[in-house]
């Protein structure tokens, strides 16, 4: 199951050879529940890459497009009998949508599933717009906050600009201090994009300090036409071993590291679910402020139009998408990998990195990552890691008079 680079057709970007396998359900809903964002970030993928239907879209998910997609989500979740779904609110910035409709949206979808299929709402901001009282809105509707960050310090930040250039640190940091004091219980995480240049230790525990609950640390967005920086220096595996490292020895867990902590379960042959490593299979679908229903955003840092379905929530229901190739395709596991990564003994833990990574202009999606590298050196680390730590176990035992 080999997605070929080829013409345009449905808004697709590439043709995909599929063969028919059982779909999974969507167990993830992504909503952009505002198309604009307060901050003009340098590096942003959305905004600077290469796909530019935001402009085209409306700036807010109006009501209509609202009560459609919490009618889709809840057929999906009801025709599968699904138990629980995750609801991400997500942007541009959301909270530009106003917390209020924020934390009705949530109601609905909630109101419209069958009794026993829980909801997790979060919302994924950049903080800078949080309040006392816009999180006492959303923590009663039970909604849940991440917070995207580069570093716990202002220097870590400086590309975090506004539209006239302004540095936003210091609303971004006051909005993650007031979560972590004041709303606890509503702090989802931070989500931080690695930045091999800036030290790695030092970004984890600047991090540390506004008291997250859990790190989400990706990759930057990059492919093998448009590479990211500092390729083949394996700069990016160095760092994220450096942070493991600090993060293994802390002698308690002082946050999750959601890689960390997939990269382990993987390695033990369990189960993880992750878009960066393993083969678990693709459940996540995205609702934009039209109503249009794509993949996720990850691959709009590809080319236009590579999240694109040609369907919308007025026309077509979320089992429509799970039946278009390109999802097929992100559904296929091991079959849509190259023959390489097939071949290759960490396949099982690496999964073949992010599906955007894997991106080469004439090719598809049907190679290595283009971070494969770094990976590599990463996941072998951390498994010698564990190896080493787990064999002085018995040994520590059996020192002390205990069963060798």
């Amino acid at each position: 199951m080999r997605p070929v680079d080829g013409r345009r057709h449905g808004g697709g970007g590439v043709s995909y050879g599929v063969a028919p396998v059982a779909p999974f359900p969507f167990r993830q809903f992504i909503v952009k529940m505002h198309g604009r964002c307060n901050l003009a970030c340098r590096y942003c993928y959305l905004y600077e890459g290469p796909d530019h239907s935001w402009r085209d879209r409306p700036r807010a998910a109006s009501s209509a497009v609202l009560d459609r997609t919490a009618t889709r989500i809840a057929e999906h979740a009801n025709t599968h009998g699904l138990t629980a779904l995750a609801l991400v609110l997500h942007g541009g910035e959301p909270l530009l949508a106003g917390a209020g409709t924020l934390a009705r949206f949530t109601t609905l979808v909630r109101d419209r599933v069958r009794p026993g299929t829980a909801v997790h709402p979060v919302l994924q901001t950049n903080a800078t717009l949080l309040t006392e009282r816009r999180l006492a809105v959303l923590a009663a509707a039970g909604l849940r906050v991440g917070i995207s960050l580069d570093g716990g310090l202002p220097g870590h930040n400086a590309q975090r600009v506004d539209h006239a250039g302004r540095p936003s640190w210091t609303a971004a940091s006051r909005g993650a201090r007031l979560l972590a004091d004041c709303f606890p219980g509503s702090y989802a995480g931070i989500l931080t994009v690695v930045d091999p240049m800036l030290d790695p230790v030092e970004t984890y525990e600047s991090l540390l300090a506004l008291r997250p609950p859990a790190l989400d640390l990706l990759l930057p967005h990059g492919n093998w036409s448009a590479p990211p920086a500092h390729l083949g220096e394996e700069r990016y595996g160095r760092w994220l071993c450096a942070v493991f490292d600090r993060w293994w020895d802390a002698g308690r867990r002082e946050t999750r590291v959601r890689l960390f902590e997939a990269c382990i379960a993987l390695l033990l042959g369990l189960p993880a679910a992750t878009e960066s490593l393993g083969l678990a299979p693709f459940e996540t679908v995205v609702v934009e402020t039209d109503g249009s229903i794509e993949q996720v955003d990850s691959l709009k840092s590809c080319y236009e139009g590579a999240a694109e379905t040609g369907l919308d929530v007025f026309r077509h229901g979320f089992d429509d998408v799970l039946r278009h190739p390109a999802v097929a395709a992100r559904q296929a596991g091991a079959d849509a990998l190259a023959a390489g990564c097939r071949a290759c003994p960490l396949l099982r833990v690496c999964g073949g990195g992010q599906y955007a990574h894997r991106y080469r202009s004439g090719h598809g999606f049907a190679n290595p990552s283009v971070y494969c590298a770094d990976l590599q050196r990463f996941i072998r680390h951390v498994a010698r890691r564990l190896t080493e730590d787990t064999a002085r176990v018995p040994a520590a035992s059996s020192a002390e008079g205990g069963t060798p």
